[in-house]
């Protein structure tokens, strides 16, 4: 989530102080990021230093207020006329939870998915109530709270396809390993075929691996039926 562009957009309305610009980011933003007053300051004083904003007197309180420069109009700009860049996607906590999942000791791998995919539904059906609020809400308001109720139903728009995408990844992945998991089982009622990257031939990625005292004591016993026969 990009602060420093955020708070370049509001002030572009006019100079605004700190706190003024965190409550009215998370006005915007249905405050689905909120923000502390500390990173607010810090990003402004960081803004003030690349030459974006500059301090602009203060307000009939005492508050310092800070207003866009040229540059920080020039930097907004180019930062609405650009794409999201992909190429370095976020670090995704789901994603790499159930990377970690596959095949490690004591996990199953199923009741981590069942688990999410009830969590989020719930999200889903939380963010469609909202989404319900808030188009009620578009409709009955214009002006400056008008732009925020847009703005804020947008952003639920767009957690209800997350959540929807999230949900559909989960279903395939599990339709994914449990395919994985019946060539697993096929191939080990056969003989044996070459194991794929990462795989040995027979296992099942549904399966919890064995940990290595696990896996010292199958070898001992093997060694020892091999040593009666």
């Amino acid at each position: 989530m990009s602060i420093r562009h955020g708070l370049l957009a509001l002030l572009e309305h006019g100079p605004r102080y700190g706190s003024q610009l965190r409550t009215e980011f998370e006005s915007r933003t249905g405050a689905t990021w909120p923000l502390n007053v500390g990173q607010v300051y810090t990003t402004l004083g960081r803004l003030e230093r690349d030459g974006m904003v500059v301090q602009d007197g203060e307000d009939g309180a005492g508050h310092a207020l800070y207003a866009i420069t040229d540059a920080g109009r020039g930097e907004l700009r180019s930062w609405f006329e650009r794409p999201v860049d992909r190429a370095s996607p976020p670090r995704d906590e789901l994603a790499i939870k159930l990377a970690m999942a596959v095949g490690a000791p004591g996990v199953d791998i199923r009741a981590v998915i069942q688990a999410q995919r009830h969590a989020t539904l719930r999200a889903m059906q939380d963010y469609t109530r909202l989404k319900a609020q808030a188009l009620v809400a578009v409709e009955g308001s214009d002006g400056e709270k008008g732009r925020d109720d847009v703005a804020w139903l947008l952003v639920l728009e767009q957690l209800i396809f997350q959540t929807e995408a999230e949900a559909r990844w989960l279903d395939h992945s599990e339709s994914r390993l449990a395919r994985l998991s019946a060539t697993a089982a096929r191939r080990a009622g056969n003989a044996p075929t070459a194991a794929s990257p990462g795989t040995a031939a027979g296992e099942d990625p549904l399966a919890p691996a064995a940990s290595t005292t696990d896996t010292g004591t199958a070898r001992t016993t093997s060694t020892s039926r091999s040593a009666r026969r």
